[in-house]
Formats: C-alpha cells, structure tokens, sequence
C-alpha cells in the first residue's frame, strides 16, 4: 500500500488561497414551496434556513436521488439552500442545446452573478461574500437533471428531447449549490467577492 504519510510531504500540489471578484446581476426566488421555477425579485433576504418561503429553504431537507448512501426521504442537513448561477454559462448551454436563451428562473435559479470565471468549477468551501456582509458557503456543482431540462423545454414546445440534451450538455456548466453561513440582505449590482481556500488533489494508491 502507498504510504500516504510520504504521498502528503512530497507529491501533493497545493494552491494558495484566493480571491475573486464578481457582482451580483439578478435575484430569483419562488412564489410558492411547491413551485420549481423562480421569478425576479428586487432583493434577497438570506437566513439561516435560506430564502425564507423558497422551494429549497430549510435547516434540514429529504435526501433523494442525489444520496444513494441514504434511504430515500432521509432528512439530513440541507446544504443546498440557494442555487448560484452564471450568465456566460447559461448562454454556453443554451449555444450547446442550439437555443436562443435559458432563463435562470426556467431552473430555479436564485443568484445570478457576473466576472467569476468558471462559476460552476469553484471548489467546495468557497466562500461568497456579499458587499452587504452577508456570506455563503458553497457546497459544491448542481448537477444537471432532467427535471431542469423539462422545464426549458416547456418554453420550447417545438423541440423534442430538451428535457434529457440538458443533462449531458449542462455538465459543469450548472451552477453551485450552498447554503448561509451569514444572513443578510442582498440586491442586485451588489459586488461579491469569492475566497477560494487552499486546494489540492488528494491522490489514489
């Protein structure tokens, strides 16, 4: 077995800490728990549950397909309270499906933001802070799914398939998933800040 104590010293790679700077372009929230599409609003009240009233807000949430580890409806902590989404991103998905456009509130987006690069590749324990003080941890990519995919394809009723082409055009391209680490209010034109902590790749045997 390879001795990890040596792999640690001599062969991990590790990247500084950094930050990058953005702005927050649009606020999205849902009108009911039970809707899945969002519409825009003129701020966003964060707590510790979320956006309050949301679809996804909550201290704990069910688990379901995305945690095979769980029996399904296990509550377990709700780590995906705010979807975070990116304008660049969604236009590449859009050209990759041949659409005109995708709208955040078409997939439950809640934030849209501009000038971070790569949104949806920003690792796990990213840090977003707010120019109001408000602060959310990111827990990781949105993987994309079908249930998203029929919902851009309810805005396309002459195109068939959309709901499964989504899936395997969004990949990495989704968006990020998190949950409040500081409540606050946040609006629109509000500058964000990401603080990326140190990264490595933890290697195999």
């Amino acid at each position: 077995m390879t001795d990890q104590a040596s792999l640690l010293q001599e062969e991990i790679r590790i990247t500084p800490k950094f930050r990058v700077a953005g702005r927050v372009e649009g606020l999205f929230r849902t009108e009911a728990p039970e809707d899945f599409q969002t519409v825009a609003v003129e701020s966003l009240e964060l707590t510790f549950e979320g956006i309050p009233g949301d679809r996804h807000a909550g201290m704990t949430r069910k688990s379901g397909g995305r945690e095979p580890w769980y029996p399904r409806g296990t509550e377990m902590c709700n780590e995906r309270q705010v979807s975070i989404l990116s304008g660049v991103e969604l236009s590449r998905i859009a050209d990759l499906m041949e659409l005109d456009e995708i709208r955040p509130e078409w997939i439950g987006g809640n934030i849209i933001l501009s000038g971070i690069a790569n949104l949806t590749r920003l690792p796990p324990r990213t840090r977003l802070v707010f120019e109001s003080g408000t602060v959310i941890r990111i827990d990781g990519d949105n993987l994309p799914c079908r249930f998203a995919g029929e919902a851009i394809a309810s805005n396309y009723p002459d195109r068939e398939g959309l709901d499964l082409l989504f899936p395997k055009k969004a990949r990495g391209l989704r968006g990020l998933v998190g949950y409040i680490e500081k409540p606050g209010v946040i609006a629109p034109g509000e500058a964000v800040t990401a603080h990326i902590s140190e990264q490595w790749i933890y290697p195999r045997d």
